[in-house]
């Protein structure tokens, strides 16, 4: 798919209920908000801000050299935070915007890219996002693994944290020979996906969002892209190969990814003295 001119910006609310001052949290020397940044950066976009509530996320962005607008500490999701940005800067009704969260440091910069292909390829939809392929029972009954289901083109008909779609005869044997047991493995071909968070947005849709009223779905599902659906708005998805690095919820989140760096950082420097030995004097 080729490339096409995008904007990112990086929601980072500093408060949270698990790990307070999450964008500041160090990895491998750099505050998390940065790290995004850097992915966010590398994926060839135009622009990269990072669009916060809070002075110290704002200093630690703007001393890494990247651009920062500061955002009401009141939003009700990072698309109304964007939606601010979008306005305050006056960006471009035909950009394409898009959203990285602020707690995925190790997101590919290629998933960043392909999704502000796939919206800018598919002119009924007003917003992107992306997904991958379920492949087991755990995932499928996950509260926490965000479902989608698609459309014959490749649209958004719902999102939801509960298991769907629902294999009805297939669950309901596995069901009958193990009560209040999981199914030992889904149905083959059953079109079970995992959404990513990721967005991308048209930019003049950025100024009816924040006007669209929050739907009951939204709020049941505490998912704010319900919201577009609700209201009628065509979400295109980008289906993935493979599953993305997970984004960082908890301190064992945040572990993982510094172990994933550390492991990272050992792996280059032992090229570059691979690199030096093999170098002719």
């Amino acid at each position: 798919m080729s490339r096409v001119p995008f904007i990112v910006v990086i929601p980072a609310r500093y408060a949270s209920s698990r790990l307070p001052g999450k964008p500041l949290a160090d990895i491998g020397g750099k505050p998390m908000i940065v790290r995004v940044a850097e992915r966010a950066r590398a994926s060839g976009a135009e622009a990269v801000y990072v669009a916060t509530d809070h002075d110290d996320v704002r200093d630690a962005a703007l001393a890494h050299g990247f651009d920062t607008v500061m955002t009401s500490p009141h939003h009700a999701s990072g698309t109304d935070r964007i939606a601010e940005v979008a306005h305050s800067l006056a960006f471009d009704p035909k950009a394409i915007v898009v959203n990285v969260q602020g707690d995925e440091p190790l997101i590919a910069p290629h998933l960043v890219a392909n999704v502000a292909a796939v919206l800018a390829a598919d002119d009924s939809a007003v917003m992107s996002t992306a997904c991958h392929a379920i492949t087991n029972p755990e995932d499928m009954f996950n509260p926490n693994v965000v479902k989608v289901v698609l459309d014959a083109h490749g649209g958004a008909m719902y999102f939801s944290r509960a298991p769907l779609p629902w294999p009805r005869d297939a669950f309901a044997e596995s069901f009958r020979r193990a009560p209040g047991k999981l199914p030992a493995r889904l149905p083959r071909g059953l079109p079970c996906y995992r959404h990513i968070g990721i967005y991308a947005y048209r930019a003049s849709f950025l100024e009816r969002f924040s006007a669209l009223a929050r739907s009951p779905l939204e709020e049941f599902e505490a998912l704010e892209q319900l919201r577009v659906l609700a209201h009628g708005y065509r979400i295109a998805v980008a289906i993935c190969k493979q599953a993305p690095q997970g984004g960082v919820d908890t301190p064992e989140d945040l572990e993982r990814v510094r172990e994933q760096c550390r492991e990272s950082a050992k792996a280059r420097g032992k090229l570059t003295r691979g690199a030096k030995r093999d170098k002719v004097p």
